[in-house]
């Protein structure tokens, strides 16, 4: 998700040399670490939000609501302040995001990772010590803004610093963390569920841990080869390009990062140059794909899942329970997709998610509509189960679809003159759709009640139908051929390339040819 600096590849058909040396290996790890803490942020939220001595301390009245027998099933979490708890991490990711943009290409990715780590460790502590809302509304703050930071920095950091060939899977390793981290949240809130008067506290202070590794790991790291050219340190530069690639060989991709550090350098407008008429499919695509990210309602349930199956009727343990099972469906289907991406194709993973979303929602809205009513008890063992299947239905084709597609489409279509602007307009509308649900989503179960997922259910139909008319299939497809052998033989987006310049938008705001490459 980054969306500062520049990468290189080489050129279509060449690898520069490179070994797979222990600073890579580290750079492994800086992936779990940043994936980790992203994803323990979104899953420890839900399951903090059922648990009573939390509602008791900051949301009285939903606990209130909540064991009250004539209060809806459907509303009984429905309290914008507690919404806020969850979606304000979203919004100031949103925010920060614009300052993480500056300070990847100013400062460097190692920094920027430092001042996320930094981030994640103070919101971390005023979470775990929360006396009031403001202070737990403040941790969470500055929670997203280190979720800002990091997700800017460290899959940047890992695309400049991978050897060619695992590029890729690191980038989804990042991914899948992710998902660890939401299924480690889970399993950490069924355990403090039982601790009673601060087991809350506990779970929201766990979060540290990642927070100190990311920390650390900045601090012992070495900034990219192309960060430290981009900043005009070559000589540094190239000593931590031998270093990274374990050979002295490294004239070549030098050569290669010096001078896309150079034509990066004459564009100051990239996201001007983003709005022009041959950049319109990729822009469109990639705000698309955001939004029906967003609107497939994974978030609503891996945020809420703890909440919406105490809404069923479900235990407060089982409840934990289940989102625990989702969570593992979760990891393991991502695994599903690192390994069929590049072997079935991006659209074939994408339509045949759409039939199974789509059923799985109908059937679970159809269940909910029969079975639970306002003031109902809960659903009898059977159908409790079956929806839990669905629902775990539902995140796995999610998982190897939406999820990691929703992020490699963007990265690999947008050229590179405009792919940190793309990058930044990406992570910008992904966040904001983000917050959205995530304010509005115990309100709209509220006022929706099952018919929510027949909502959500619409959406999937309305993105297959896109997918399947609009969507080209990139797979294999070397980046710098995109546009010859993907955009200018697609039967709708071909009308957009009628040109045969590049034009980028120079320093002086006037408009130049070009037929290269710049950021």
């Amino acid at each position: 998700m980054p969306a500062g600096g520049f990468s290189v590849s080489a050129p279509s058909g060449t690898e520069f040399e490179a070994k797979i040396t222990p600073i890579v290996i580290i750079s492994c790890i800086m992936a779990a670490t940043g994936g980790l803490m992203f994803g323990y942020d979104v899953g420890i939220s839900g399951g903090v939000t059922s648990m009573d001595d939390f509602l008791g301390k900051f949301f009285p009245e939903v606990l209130r609501k909540k064991h009250q027998d004539k209060e809806s099933n459907y509303c009984k979490y429905d309290n914008q302040g507690l919404q806020l708890f969850t979606s304000s991490l979203y919004l100031a990711g949103l925010t920060a995001t614009f300052f993480a943009s500056y300070t990847t290409r100013r400062l460097g990715r190692r920094l920027t990772m430092l001042i996320a780590g930094v981030f994640f460790i103070i919101g971390v502590i005023l979470n775990g010590a929360a006396q009031d809302l403001a202070m737990l509304i403040a941790g969470r703050i500055l929670l997203g803004c280190g979720v800002g930071f990091a997700n800017q920095a460290v899959p940047l950091f890992l695309s400049e610093i991978a050897p060619t060939r695992i590029r890729g899977g690191l980038n989804i390793l990042f991914q899948l963390n992710v998902t660890i981290g939401i299924l480690f949240a889970s399993l950490v809130n069924y355990g403090t569920a039982k601790i009673h008067p601060w087991g809350w506290r506990l779970s929201l202070s766990l979060a540290g841990i990642p927070a100190v590794l990311l920390t650390l790991g900045a601090l012992f790291v070495v900034d990219t080869p192309n960060s430290l050219i981009e900043r005009g340190h070559l000589d540094e530069g190239k000593a931590v390009l031998k270093r990274i690639r374990g050979t002295d060989n490294v004239e070549p991709e030098f050569n290669e990062i010096v001078e896309a550090s150079r034509i990066a350098q004459e564009v100051k407008h990239p996201f001007r140059n983003l709005l022009q008429r041959r950049n319109r499919p990729q822009l469109v695509i990639a705000v698309l794909l955001q939004i029906f990210q967003q609107f497939t309602g994974i978030n609503a349930i891996m945020f809420y899942a703890p909440v919406l199956f105490n809404t069923l009727g479900f235990k407060s343990d089982a409840s934990l329970y289940s989102a625990v099972i989702t969570g593992a469906v979760n990891v393991l289907s991502t695994l599903v997709s690192v390994y069929s991406v590049d072997r079935v194709g991006r659209r074939m993973l994408l339509l045949e998610a759409g039939v199974q979303m789509f059923l799985s929602q109908v059937i679970i809205a159809v269940v909910l509509g029969i079975k639970v009513t306002d003031h109902s008890d809960n659903l009898s063992h059977g159908w409790a189960i079956m929806v839990v299947v669905m629902v775990c239905t539902f995140v796995s084709s999610f998982a190897w679809s939406w999820g990691p597609l929703g992020w490699l489409i963007p990265s690999e279509t947008f050229p590179l003159e405009t792919r940190s602007a793309g990058q930044s307009v990406t992570v910008c509308v992904n966040l904001l759709f983000t917050f959205v649900i995530a304010q509005a989503f115990l309100s709209m179960l509220c006022h929706l009640k099952y018919a929510i997922f027949v909502f959500f259910s619409a959406w999937v139909l309305v993105m297959s139908v896109f997918v399947l008319f609009f969507l080209p299939e990139t797979k294999n497809v070397p980046i710098e051929e995109m546009t010859e052998r993907v955009w200018k033989q697609h039967w709708f987006w071909k009308r957009y390339m009628d040109d045969d310049n590049h034009h980028v938008v120079n320093g002086n705001g006037k408009i130049s040819a070009n037929n290269g490459a710049s950021v």
